[in-house]
């Protein structure tokens, strides 16, 4: 029976990871190698699908920055960490966003002529 994946695995990769790739020790150096059972080539095939899901879903100016994570869940932390912020940088872009209006919205006797 083949293994099917969907799209809540990917999203389950993405937010708890993957299995890493198989690896083995040859004199004392430790060696990825391809995945070989059914497992390892489905796991590795969602871990493919998530990272490519998240990187299809950033603006293109920001591929090339992103692009050399290799880690479906690696990725999203990035992005996080890049587009999520923390409390105060939400505030600034907020106070930021607020002026803008403002000075758009210009005093009630101007018009749009």
């Amino acid at each position: 029976m083949e293994a099917v994946s969907s799209p809540m695995v990917a999203a389950e990769v993405i937010v708890n990871g993957d299995s890493p790739p198989p690896k083995r020790t040859v004199d004392g150096v430790e060696q990825t190698y391809p995945p070989t059972t059914a497992e390892e080539k489905l796991a590795r095939k969602n871990e493919l699908k998530a990272r490519g899901t998240l990187l299809m879903a950033l603006p293109n100016e920001h591929q090339l920055k992103f692009n050399t994570y290799k880690c479906a869940k690696t990725l999203m932390e990035a992005i996080e960490k890049r587009f999520g912020g923390n409390k105060e940088s939400k505030k600034t872009q907020k106070t930021l966003l607020k002026q803008q209006y403002e000075n758009f919205n210009g005093s009630s006797s101007e018009g749009l002529d």
